[in-house]
């Protein structure tokens, strides 16, 4: 087996057992176990839980972003972006539902590391507004800043998968399956509702 095979095989590995046990509740020798490794090699590719949960935050993270700006550079109205960008964020976040609460989490714990992830990952808040002003100038939505409507959007995709326990425990009896549906419906919503928003009555 490859080193980079054996990376990404303990990267899955360490997916899995943060996704059921979160940051705090998942163990060295578990994530090991699961990659079907021995914890020495774990270590010898990834020092700490941190590091691994960092390598697998920035993987994540990094599917983010540059979709984000490769959506938006393409030709086409913005509102046929807003669905894709919404089902995307929506995709990566429902397969890595740790990424909320961890983005908190560093952002809290070490702002500077953070920042340094962001500005790595491609981010052009000029572009996007360049797009935004296009749409507007055509007179096919109502003005507004990117600092705006990219919040919006993503926070209108990240609180229910950062607080589904309380909003499965109010709304759906804690029923896992039916929040699950009730995150796939919200591709559509989330969509309707910012498209509402933007166009011009």
């Amino acid at each position: 087996m490859t080193s980079e095979s054996t990376e990404k095989k303990i990267l899955n590995a360490a997916r899995d057992v943060f996704i059921r046990k979160g940051m705090d509740g998942a163990r060295m020798q578990e994530i090991a176990d699961e990659a079907g490794i021995n914890k020495s090699l774990l270590h010898y590719y990834f020092r700490s839980k941190q590091k691994l949960f960092e390598a697998i935050f920035r993987d994540a993270f990094g599917l983010l972003i540059p979709e984000l700006m490769k959506i938006f550079k393409e030709e086409g109205p913005l509102l046929n972006k807003i669905d894709r960008v919404v089902d995307r964020y929506i995709t990566v976040i429902g397969d890595n539902p740790f990424l909320p609460q961890f983005l908190i989490g560093e952002i809290n714990r070490d702002p500077d590391k953070f920042i340094k992830v962001v500005k790595d990952s491609g981010i052009n808040p000029e572009l996007l507004q360049q797009v935004i002003d296009k749409e507007v100038q055509a007179g096919n939505i109502n003005p507004i800043r990117a600092q705006d409507l990219i919040p919006n959007m993503i926070g209108m995709v990240v609180i229910p998968f950062a607080v589904r326990p309380l909003f499965q425990t109010i709304f759906f009896k804690g029923n896992n399956d039916e929040y699950d549906a009730y995150l796939n419906e919200r591709r559509k919503t989330i969509s309707a509702f910012i498209k509402q928003a933007l166009v011009k009555k």
